[in-house]
């Protein structure tokens, strides 16, 4: 409940949801347009998913937690696989949720919408208390 709490209390959570809306406009642009080179789904949403994750990083770490990015070398390298399994873990709790959602009986599109929320809040606490904490 504090990381809640602190969630909604400090503007670096408003600007943390900014950039989730950048990073998934790169990932659905590029994704589209992918699509449209002829490129299979499958790996257009790979590459589209990692466009997001990299435009994620972009903002995250100049605008969001600025105050708690690493130096260059080993400790920024760490810090980016981090920033890379957090959002792992994002798309691990989407495709759970949705396939769950989906073997229950509940439409794709609604699960969908509630993983984005599951996924947007685990991925904010594990930035917040690992990948970026001071």
């Amino acid at each position: 409940m504090t990381e809640l709490r602190r969630f909604l209390s400090h503007a670096a959570p408003s600007r943390y949801l900014a950039a989730s809306v950048v990073a998934l406009g790169f990932d659905m642009g590029s994704f589209l347009v992918l699509l449209a080179a002829g490129l299979p789904a499958a790996p257009a949403s790979a590459l589209s998913y990692s466009l997001g994750i990299l435009v994620h990083w972009f903002i995250s770490s100049r605008a969001v937690f600025a105050a708690g990015v690493a130096e260059r070398g080993a400790a920024r390298t760490r810090q980016k696989a981090l920033f890379v399994a957090s959002a792992m873990v994002g798309l691990a709790l989407t495709a759970g949720i949705v396939g769950i959602g989906g073997a229950i009986g509940i439409d794709p599109r609604l699960a969908k919408v509630g993983a984005v929320g599951v996924s947007f809040m685990a991925t904010w606490l594990l930035r917040a208390r690992i990948v970026f904490a001071a």
